[in-house]
């Protein structure tokens, strides 16, 4: 049954379009050939969204309007925006807030227009140097045929829609033949791929159909090997052609003034390529290829502030110089605090640390996995957002020749656990069987202090909470956390436990592991307790095992 555009229907919509990238994440990653062929155009994008439909689910305890729930769309977008594609995904849905946030509720057919033609134009302003035969090339076609629809008499909803999404699959075919890189590679565009399947989750989130329904693209691939040549490639989502000696992808959040992004523009510009800077009211998020990375957020500096920096090398164009095969067996684990990542470097793995809010992408991962130099590698993400973004990886490793497992850990804790039945002296099947065994035996609990009001499991949340959650989920809300740290054990330990792992944020009150050790010895016989220092944001990480 057709649905009205209104906030029910943007929260649908990004429900459906995480759904449908997760889905279609490894296609989009395999055709995914430039401005590097790096592989991670649809993991980009299904972060973008899944961070989009976070910001939605956010707002949804306050009964949000349409435009509230599409500003949250594109906020969440903004701040989790990936890669190029995903910078440019992002100021299209700015784009579609801004008119939707001014129509009246629910939208007609010419709003939903609207909304595609300020989206398409938004984010071809946002691109330095726009390229034909990319995602702009197919938002502008979905625009252009969205627009003659609604100018038609009465038209409907489903109409414009419809043409809009007709027109962007046409405009995608003929994406390989607009690129010479993608008429190499024998692929259409991998961002507009990405494109059309957004499209298509609107299209279920309106007019029905069930969850799943959301069609799986199918890009073209190639029927044999292509050999890509360094001057074939053009830039990623829309941007110009790539110099040589473009090696990092720098992207960030700037909290600067509006006049200060046209200068900061062309700074940029002068440093690389690929540049994509989208935003507005005083939040941006700015994108870069260049050679020069400290210079590149220099220039963010000068403009105002930057935050959420992240630098990542770029793999070099052209095919990679022949290397001996790798051997020996590595570990490599994501973890969030400097204390943590020695711990586990001292017991043998490689260790990425990130910060809150600052997951590494799929080229990242894949980085740190043939950093290792191993021709066995076993990865930890100890983040369920990470999973994705670690599956990439480890096609990107498996195709340059390593044997690659990864271990679905959704806590650092199940990644300590795992690490420390690790054997590299076992068969590497029989070693990732009993580290996925370990983790998987593993509770896991956080308690952390809440940023925002919030819906959650155990009811509405302020902010200033003091949050327990087991298994990722909210089962305590309190006001003191010592207290909700013992309530969030003893619901961990009443099926029973061995051993507790306490993990100390940076910032644990003092005496909390010395309170919480006194509690377990005196309710909880036998069971074995490990404090240590991880220096995290969450103040405190618990493992029952």
């Amino acid at each position: 049954m057709p649905q009205p555009l209104d906030a029910g229907a943007v929260s649908r919509w990004s429900r459906l379009a995480v759904r449908a990238l997760g889905a279609a994440r490894e296609d989009i990653d395999a055709i995914n050939v430039y401005p590097v062929p790096d592989g991670d155009t649809g993991t980009n994008l299904y972060l973008t969204v899944e961070s989009a439909a976070q910001a939605v689910a956010a707002a949804e305890a306050g009964g949000p309007s349409l435009g509230e729930a599409a500003r949250a769309l594109a906020h969440g977008a903004l701040i989790g925006a990936r890669g190029n594609s995903g910078t440019i995904l992002a100021q299209m849905l700015r784009g579609m807030a801004e008119v939707l946030a001014a129509a009246p509720e629910p939208a007609t057919a010419a709003t939903l227009a609207g909304a595609l033609g300020r989206a398409a134009a938004s984010a071809r302003r946002a691109v330095a140097h726009p390229v034909e035969g990319t995602m702009l090339t197919v938002a502008g076609a979905a625009a252009d045929a969205a627009g003659r629809a609604a100018e038609a008499p009465a038209a409907e909803l489903a109409e414009v829609l419809r043409a809009a999404r007709d027109a962007a699959r046409g405009a995608l075919t003929a994406t390989t033949a607009q690129l010479p890189a993608l008429a190499a590679a024998g692929v259409v565009d991998a961002g507009a791929t990405g494109l059309v399947t957004v499209l298509d989750a609107l299209d279920v989130a309106l007019f029905g159909g069930p969850p799943d329904a959301v069609p799986r693209p199918r890009p073209v691939r190639p029927a044999t090997a292509v050999t890509r040549e360094p001057a074939d490639l053009v830039a990623g989502g829309g941007c110009a052609t790539p110099e040589n000696g473009t090696g990092f992808e720098v992207t960030y959040l700037l909290d600067a003034d509006d006049d200060a992004v046209e200068p900061l523009r062309a700074r940029l510009d002068a440093l690389g390529d690929s540049l994509v800077v989208v935003g507005g009211d005083g939040l941006w998020h700015v994108h870069v290829h260049t050679a020069q990375a400290g210079p590149a957020v220099e220039a963010g500096i000068a403009a105002g502030r930057p935050h959420r920096v992240r630098i990542t090398a770029l793999p070099p164009a052209g095919p990679a110089p022949a290397e001996p095969p790798a051997s020996g067996r590595a570990v490599v684990a994501v973890l969030p605090g400097p204390g943590l990542a020695g711990l586990c470097a001292e017991a043998g793995a490689t260790t990425l640390t990130v910060r809150p809010g600052e997951l590494p992408g799929g080229a990242e991962l894949a980085a740190a996995i043939a950093g290792t130099g191993a021709g066995e590698v076993v990865l930890l993400p100890n983040d369920k957002e990470l999973w994705h973004a670690a599956a990439a990886a480890a096609e990107r490793a498996r195709a340059a020749g390593a044997r690659v497992a990864v271990v679905p850990t959704r806590s650092p804790v199940q990644g300590i656990a795992a690490l420390a039945v690790h054997t590299p002296d076992r068969r590497f099947d029989e070693d990732v069987v009993a580290m996925t065994a370990a983790a998987g035996a593993t509770r896991f609990g956080e308690v952390g202090v809440a940023e925002r009001q919030a819906w959650t499991m155990a009811g509405v949340c302020q902010r200033g909470d003091v949050l327990g959650m087991v298994d990722g989920d909210v089962a305590v809300i309190g006001g003191e956390l010592p207290e909700v740290a013992a309530q969030v054990l003893e619901r961990m330990l009443a099926g029973g436990g061995e051993l507790v792992t306490l993990v100390l944020g940076a910032g644990a009150p003092a005496g909390l592991a010395e309170g919480l050790t006194e509690r377990l010895r005196q309710g909880h016989l036998g069971v074995d307790t490990v404090v240590c220092a991880g220096a995290q944001s969450a103040p405190l990480l618990i493992g029952v095992e």
